[in-house]
């Protein structure tokens, strides 16, 4: 009896062993994730500041410099052909500012805290077909945007259609940004229980860019520059949000310039056959 009670006894202490060891894993594991997240924001508020120092004065002071010579009536010199010039420019530099604190507040949303998804179910063939309409808006007039997929006109999928915009668009204006002539073609699928987007297209593509410390790209001095005319922070937003949906990102140069961008994430679908 004795020896018996000394095993449930023992049995007792081995399992809440185990649940310790098993609690304390996992807590332990959510706290480096929320340590991780704590240093990518910690990183993207210093690469702004610094971009606030460096790469944000240059635009701002063309903007002033401009703006006070259209303000200052005693120069009678200033004729209006040179007066619309430099609104011209102003606007210019004020939309590069605008699109590249926008990209910065985007990444921080993903990069630096615990997003939220509002998840509902939609008609995905619909949805697609929403985001070719606007690929059309950004493409040159040589270059058309082919939908094409396996699944089910019908077919729903309950996803969160703000991140997926976001994403989707990134994307294509990307692809828009790098394709002079031919297709831009976008294949959706279902794919491991989620959602795969294949975007390909002919053109030079910023594969790099999406391996690259975007934290060391920030504070370079002609971040705003490059970041203007490629995609780093489009890019950078998009890995972000895969990886906060638990999912994958790869993109890749094949031969003759082809760009083949692919994504997957976990996606509950329904009436995925077409025979539906």
């Amino acid at each position: 009896m004795n020896a018996e009670f000394l095993i449930i006894i023992f049995l007792i202490l081995l399992g809440f062993s185990m649940a310790f060891f098993f609690f304390h894993r996992y807590y332990k594991s959510q706290l480096e994730k929320e340590l991780k997240r704590a240093q990518k924001s910690e990183q993207l508020k210093s690469a702004f500041l610094a971009n606030i120092s460096h790469a944000l004065r240059t635009p701002l002071n063309a903007i002033l410099g401009y703006s006070n010579l259209i303000l200052d009536e005693k120069d009678e010199n200033l004729h209006p052909t040179q007066v619309k010039e430099m609104a011209s420019q102003i606007n210019k530099n004020s939309q590069q500012l605008l699109n590249f604190i926008k990209q910065l507040l985007e990444l921080s949303n993903f990069e630096g805290n615990m997003p939220t998804f509002t998840q509902i179910e939609v008609n995905l063939a619909e949805l697609m077909a929403s985001y070719r309409r606007e690929a059309l808006n950004l493409t040159k007039p040589d270059v058309s945007v082919r939908l094409r997929s396996d699944l089910s006109p019908h077919c729903k999928a309950t996803i969160d259609t703000n991140s997926m915009h976001q994403l989707m668009m990134h994307l294509l204006t990307e692809a828009a940004k790098h394709t002079s002539q031919g297709d831009i073609a976008i294949n959706y699928s279902s794919d491991r229980n989620g959602l795969k987007v294949t975007i390909s297209y002919f053109g030079n593509g910023q594969a790099e860019l999406i391996t690259d410390d975007i934290y060391s790209f920030l504070q370079k001095e002609d971040a705003l520059t490059v970041a203007n005319d490629n995609s780093p922070l489009g890019l950078a937003i998009c890995k972000a949000i895969i990886d906060a949906m638990g999912g994958e990102l790869d993109m890749d140069m094949e031969s003759g310039r082809k760009t083949v961008i692919t994504f997957w994430f976990p996606c509950l679908m329904r009436d995925k056959h077409k025979n539906i």
